[in-house]
């Protein structure tokens, strides 16, 4: 029987353009991301390393480029909130039926700039019990032990969870260790269709 429902943030509620990223720094002069680039990426995601740091390595890497200019593109990702999703998501907390999670990869600046321009954000994100940041505990998906901190919190069993992510790496990982899992397309499908797709379970 499900308990919690422990969703993803990015592309499950907020939508994003994946390939932004890429293409705003590829205009800066960038021709594409190397290895140690994205392990500084991942660095960023867990928290260990500041924002000054990763906004200085890139500017290191792109010296051309204004400090603005690499925040802007690391922030091109991120798009709108579609005001279905919170109105689903309100009605979901308010029947107080499930325990509700948010586990997200993400980093300061794009935490940043939702605070400044997704308007419902505080809204979102009191319909939460709880509220994990990659950033902020220093893990990120798919790794264990993210998903084990959040069972050993929550006094929760594996197979008690649902997990909605939109990234099949992450939705593997929690398979692995019992969960329930609906990786989204966001292609084709949309959180608000939670209890027609999962009936059987919810």
């Amino acid at each position: 029987m499900i308990k919690t429902i422990l969703f993803d943030f990015g592309d499950v509620f907020l939508n994003l353009d994946k390939n932004a990223t890429k293409i705003e720094f590829q205009k800066l002069g960038l021709s594409e991301f190397t290895d140690e680039m994205l392990e500084i990426n991942k660095q960023y995601e867990k928290g260990t390393i500041h924002t000054k740091t990763f906004i200085d390595y890139y500017k290191n890497q792109l010296s051309r480029a204004t400090n603005q200019q690499l925040i802007d593109s690391w922030n091109s990702i991120l798009l709108d909130f579609p005001k279905h999703r919170l109105a689903f998501l309100e009605k979901l907390s308010a029947s107080k039926k499930y325990q509700l999670l948010l586990l997200s990869n993400t980093n300061e600046l794009h935490i940043d700039w939702i605070k400044q321009h997704i308007n419902v954000y505080e809204q979102f994100k009191n319909c939460f019990d709880a509220f994990y940041l990659s950033h902020e505990i220093n893990l990120r998906k798919p790794d264990a032990a993210i998903y084990q901190i959040i069972l050993k919190n929550h006094k929760l069993k594996a197979d008690q969870v649902l997990f909605i992510d939109d990234t099949n790496e992450n939705t593997q990982a929690a398979k692995q260790l019992g969960f329930y899992i609906w990786n989204l397309d966001p292609t084709n499908e949309d959180v608000t269709e939670l209890f027609t797709k999962f009936n059987h379970l919810l």
